[in-house]
Parts: C-alpha cells; sequence; structure tokens
C-alpha cells in the first residue's frame, strides 16, 4: 500500500529524507499544487475572470462612452465603452485599487502564516529544506498567483471586448487605432506591470506572515496599509512622502494605453515596486532565519 506524503511530496509522513532528493523544482510544483487545490483560490480567480465581463455587459447598457481620455480608474472605465482595448486594462485598473491587492495579499498571509497556524509549515522544517528555499518557493507561489489572476482578468477582458466591439474597436486614448497584435502587445505590458506591483504586495504580505501566525493579521495590515497610502497620496503637503509610497504610480497604468506610451512614470512605478519587493523579502529571509520551529 502506497504511504502518505508529507506536505513537500518529498517522502512518507514521520519517515526522515535525504538532503539530496529535496530538489528545487519538485518543491515549486508542490506549492503551486498546494496553492491551485485550494477551493478559496479557485473560487478568487473565478470572481476575478468575471468582473472584466460584468463591466463590459454594462458598459453596453449606458449610452455615454464619453472622451477617450482619462488616467484614473473611473476615466478608463468612461473610455472602455466602445473600446476593445481600454476594457480589459480598466478592469485591472478598478481591480488593482483595492481587489487585486487583497487577494495578493492573502495569498502572502496563506503562504506562511496560515500554514504555520495549520500545522502544515512544519512538514517544510522536518524536511531537507533551508529557510532560503522555503522563503523562495513561498515568493514563487504567491508571484505565480498574482500573475494568473491578473492574466485571467486581461483575457477575459480581452475576449468580452472582442465579443461586444469586435477586432476593429481598439483605440488609444490618443486616438489612434490599433491592430490586434498591437493591442494585445499593449495588454501584455499593462498585465507585467500590474504583476510586478502585486509581486510587491506580495512581497510585504510575506513579510508580515513571518511575523504572526494569524493571516487575518496578515490581510488586515496590508490592507490596512493601501488605504493609509491612498489617502496620503491625497495630501499635497505631503508631496514629499509621495515617491516612497507604494500605490502613487498605480494609476499611470492608463499610460500603456497612449500612442505613444510614455515611459517615465511606469518605469518609476516599477522601480518602487522593486524596491519593495527587495525589502519585504529580505524582511522576511531575516525573520525566517532567527525563527525558532
Amino acid at each position: 500500500m502506497t504511504k502518505a506524503l508529507d506536505r513537500t511530496g518529498q517522502g512518507p509522513v514521520g519517515t526522515p529524507v535525504n538532503r539530496s532528493r529535496a530538489n528545487l523544482a519538485r518543491l515549486l510544483r508542490a506549492e503551486l499544487r498546494w496553492i491551485y487545490r485550494r477551493p478559496r483560490t479557485l473560487v478568487v480567480l473565478g470572481v476575478l475572470a468575471v468582473i472584466p465581463v460584468i463591466l463590459g455587459v454594462a458598459l453596453t447598457l449606458v449610452d455615454s462612452p464619453g472622451p477617450p481620455d482619462g488616467g484614473d480608474g473611473a476615466g478608463l472605465v468612461t473610455a472602455a465603452a466602445g473600446n476593445a482595448l481600454v476594457l480589459p486594462i480598466a478592469a485591472l485598473a478598478m481591480a488593482m485599487s483595492l481587489l487585486l491587492p487583497m487577494t495578493t495579499a492573502m495569498s502572502g498571509a496563506d503562504a506562511i502564516a496560515g500554514e504555520q497556524a495549520h500545522g502544515t509549515l512544519r512538514s517544510w522544517l522536518l524536511a531537507p529544506v533551508s529557510r532560503g528555499r522555503l522563503l523562495f518557493v513561498k515568493a514563487f507561489g504567491v508571484a505565480t498567483f498574482a500573475l494568473s489572476a491578473t492574466a485571467l482578468m486581461a483575457f477575459t477582458g480581452v475576449l468580452t471586448g472582442l465579443v461586444i466591439n469586435g477586432s476593429g474597436s481598439m483605440f488609444t486614448l490618443s486616438g489612434t487605432t490599433l491592430g490586434l497584435p498591437a493591442a494585445l502587445l499593449k495588454v501584455a505590458i499593462a498585465v507585467g506591470w500590474v504583476a510586478l506591483q502585486l509581486w510587491a504586495v506580495g512581497a510585504v504580505a510575506l513579510a508580515i506572515s513571518s511575523w504572526t501566525e494569524h493571516p487575518m493579521v496578515v490581510l488586515a495590515s496590508v490592507l490596512g496599509g493601501i488605504i493609509v497610502f491612498s489617502v496620503l497620496s491625497l495630501l499635497d503637503a505631503l508631496s514629499w512622502l509621495h515617491p516612497f509610497l507604494l500605490n502613487s504610480s498605480w494609476t499611470s497604468i492608463a499610460d500603456v494605453l497612449r500612442d505613444p506610451m510614455p515611459t517615465g512614470a511606469l518605469a518609476e512605478g516599477a522601480l518602487r515596486a522593486g524596491c519593495y519587493i527587495a525589502i519585504g523579502l529580505s524582511l522576511a529571509y531575516a525573520r525566517l532565519s532567527t525563527k525558532d520551529g
């Protein structure tokens, strides 16, 4: 009879495992199976996939498309009426304000704090897995989930836009018309940029997750921080602080829809997200490397 494997898929529960068998590829596969077999992961992905569809259908019921401009979420939603190119990016901009960061924070909370609360993290520590490799595997899982959520929203947004408006409605915010390959390239750039911002949120969530056994603490901390950052970004008196706020460049996703595409704000947002990723993962590693049990 086949014996049950431990959490990492390395060997039977309760038996020592040869260190050479704990290869990275197997650990990554085990982590991805663990993530995508959770029912709530599938539910979250399903909800995110439906958002662009609902947005596209709702926009067909209103007769106020407005001018093709606007840099914030509301402006993009207005411009998405009758525009198959703007629709997927408008959906990403809407979800990026709170929903996508919340789901990424949830994934980061489950990665360490959630498993520690349920006792499943101990199997990682019993297996021949170093703390640095453990963090890499968890960060890879969170990053993969964030990228899949973003790509899924863009995919359903593109399909919805093409079904409702057709392939001849690929208009940029600058008024130029794009072919399908050029439009898909812009959507892919938006997906990569949004995923990078979410990876920064996930890195912060992992850092907090390494300090607590309660996933709700991680989720509340990340969402609270995003809300506070959003409020601070509205205060002109604190303009000196804005370059340090993670979400201060999130509205610049609209630049992807301009022709030619300005890259200043997008590059600044990418650099800021990279700094958050480095700091968040460094703090998580510092905590895990000194944490007992």
